[in-house]
């Protein structure tokens, strides 16, 4: 408390003193009035003096309130205007009313009253067309970074240099480790027939291409077999050789394209891992899946996001059967374990899916098990054959619908499912979650979506289809399997189905297990009947063609009339018989299917990779022969597969 309060001690008590005064003074005058005279004089000038430091006291107090007042405001003014972040107060129309020293100091002007916060912070604009909050963002002014902070309500924007504690972010992300690995992924194919020297010479030009890989970037490589390497990285570099799009794949393929079979690598990285462990099991997970797409491609796995380069040859097929015979052994031991099997491809199937699955419920038939393959209805694509099938009795009762097959899928039963690897796409989802004992046979190449806790997978991208790699493990199931015609001629059909009457993706082992269905009895008259086109149909197909429009000059988009819906049989013939077109290396047909989705149907001559289009719009498939299904328009989802090929030609462009 200030001295002057301490000296001057005014209040009631003082008024109440000088009314006992004068009372006792009345008194004092009643008994002796001289005395009285001089008590009241007396009286009188200590009231007169009580008033009088009254008064000086009320102005020296409001002196001292007026003076700390004053001192006050050119504190705070001080204050404020050194803060070690900038204050803005700002109009309605964004403009600025008022703000520190601070702020003079970074947008490099002497005061910055009436200018637009756009023109102040030029990344505000952009943020708040985001955000209409707008609450906290970061944006960098003359290579500072800073976090502007709104508060609406009162029109005020705190800014703050974030400068440091951003690059040190910066630094602590780019510099967690990234793991990966190499893999030659088809050594044995190219070294086959070679001698030590000119396998040891083509091992050192790759060799020598991967450690020169490695230094450009600053990889730490280590060798792991002779067909495999080890990559340590941080996240900062696996950056960078996500934006080279992995040129190591491209630069391989080349130094190796005068050998019979050029070599390809596959390699899978994976980063953002909690643990070191994870991390080396999303790696071993990534190569997985870039060796089950068909190698020659880069898989990424960073954090929740899965990238994939690459993947621009086909998959070499396997000269060897061991693995064939090696699964073939798996699967029919699990059979024998089992109690029920249930078989299932995916929904809407094709004759691939259907043949596959009747192979399948044959070799278990050998191992003496009940089998039935689920089936939710017949499709134009499948109805021909299903009428072959109906004249067997006994083999159309082993088809049920998902209800029958939820009453007998239990922990013991088997779950074989063909001809797809996705969970979304089987044609009951909920038997998975029934059973332990999940099987998965494949000819497509491999997706981010994959069936979780198999307990064996058969996928081979270079068969032509499910039924060619079904075909060859029947041929180990049993020493002597023996199929019934129409048995035989499903399988076959699938094989012609997906090969376009042998014409793509076609190996020698394709031709082989065509050859051993032959013997048992397929009919290729029959299939040839099934494959036979109405012409109500080939009249829509040839209207399909007809809105066909080209883009990059080779390539061809055809949008169909969303009011006449079309089924995706449809859809895919329409693209093959584009592919037939002069001058056209991949085609795409788009149509509204009567289910209320757009159906997307591509193809390519093996040049353009149609698989990596399709799985950007959802959905998946072959280097020569994929499809999608979305939500939308027509025109917009015409739209969606434009911007993809747009965004594919400037990151690596679309052809070879």
């Amino acid at each position: 408390m200030p001295k002057f309060l301490v000296q001057r001690w005014h209040g009631m008590h003082n008024v109440w003193a000088l009314a006992l005064i004068f009372l006792l003074t009345a008194a004092l005058t009643w008994f002796y009035w001289p005395l009285g005279i001089v008590a009241l004089a007396a009286g009188g000038a200590v009231g007169v003096f009580s008033l009088v430091a009254e008064r000086a006291f009320r102005k020296e107090w409001n002196d001292y309130v007026l003076t700390l007042s004053s001192r006050i405001r050119g504190v705070g003014t001080e204050v404020v205007g050194g803060l070690p972040f900038g204050i803005i107060l700002y109009n309605e129309d964004r403009e600025v009313e008022w703000h520190n020293g601070f702020i003079s100091g970074i947008v490099e002007r002497t005061s910055a009253v009436g200018a637009p916060l756009s023109e102040l912070f030029p990344g505000i604009q952009q943020a708040k067309e985001k955000d209409k909050t707008l609450g906290r963002w970061e944006t960098t002014l003359n290579g500072r970074v800073y976090e502007l902070l709104f508060r609406p309500t009162e029109r005020m924007l705190f800014v703050t240099d974030v400068t440091e504690h951003w690059t040190l972010s910066k630094r602590y992300e780019d510099e967690k480790l990234a793991i990966g690995i190499v893999m030659m992924d088809n050594l044995e194919e190219v070294a086959q027939g070679m001698d030590e020297q000119q396998r040891a010479l083509m091992l050192s030009k790759v060799t020598g291409e991967i450690n020169e890989w490695a230094q450009k970037y600053g990889l730490f490589l280590r060798r792991l077999s002779s067909d495999k390497y080890m990559v340590i990285a941080n996240q900062a570099a696996l950056k960078q050789l996500e934006q080279s799009r992995f040129e190591l794949l491209d630069e391989v393929r080349e130094i190796t394209m005068n050998l019979k079979l050029p070599m390809t690598l596959s390699i899978g990285f994976a980063s953002g891992a909690d643990n070191i462990a994870e991390l080396g099991q999303l790696a071993q997970g990534s190569l997985d899946i870039a060796l089950g797409r068909g190698g020659d491609q880069a898989v990424v796995k960073f954090g929740q996001r899965q990238s994939f380069y690459g993947g621009k040859s086909n998959a070499v097929e396997k000269r060897t059967r061991v693995r064939a015979r090696v699964i073939s052994h798996a699967l029919r031991d699990l059979m024998k374990e089992s109690d029920h099997i249930i078989i299932m491809g995916h929904r809407m199937p094709d004759m691939d899916s259907i043949g596959a699955a009747i192979g399948v419920l044959k070799a278990a038939q050998h191992v003496g098990k009940e089998a039935f393959i689920v089936l939710e209805g017949v499709n134009p694509a499948i109805q021909r054959m299903m009428h072959m099938l109906k004249e067997d009795e006994k083999l159309i009762r082993r088809f049920i619908t998902p209800e029958q097959a939820s009453q007998l899928t239990g922990k013991r039963s088997l779950a074989v499912v063909v001809d797809t690897h996705r969970a979304s796409m089987v044609a009951e989802p909920k038997l998975l979650q029934q059973t332990d004992r999940i099987v998965i046979v494949d000819h497509h190449r491999r997706s981010e979506e994959f069936i979780e806790d198999a307990v064996l997978v058969y996928m081979e991208p270079y068969a032509s289809s499910t039924c060619e790699l079904v075909t060859e493990l029947l041929q180990y199931i049993h020493e002597r399997v023996v199929l019934d015609v129409r048995e035989a001629t499903a399988l076959l059909a699938g094989i012609t189905v997906d090969t376009k009457s042998f014409a793509m993706r076609t190996g020698s082992r394709t031709f082989e297990a065509a050859s051993f269905l032959r013997r048992n009895g397929a009919d290729p008259a029959l299939i040839q009947k099934m494959l036979k086109e109405d012409l109500e149909e080939y009249i829509k197909k040839a209207e399909i063609i007809r809105n066909a429009e080209t883009y990059y000059d080779y390539i061809a988009i055809a949008v169909a009339d969303p009011a006449k819906p079309v089924p995706q049989l449809l859809i895919a013939q329409s693209a093959d018989t584009l592919l037939n077109m002069t001058g056209i290396k991949a085609s795409f047909v788009i149509a509204q299917r009567p289910d209320g989705t757009v159906g997307v149907s591509a193809r390519s001559l093996g040049q353009m990779n149609v698989q990596v289009v399709m799985e950007r719009l959802g959905g998946g498939g072959h280097l020569t022969n994929a499809a999608c299904q979305a939500q939308g328009t027509v025109q917009e989802v015409a739209a969606k597969l434009k911007k993809v090929l747009n965004d594919i030609n400037g990151e690596e462009g679309l052809f070879e």
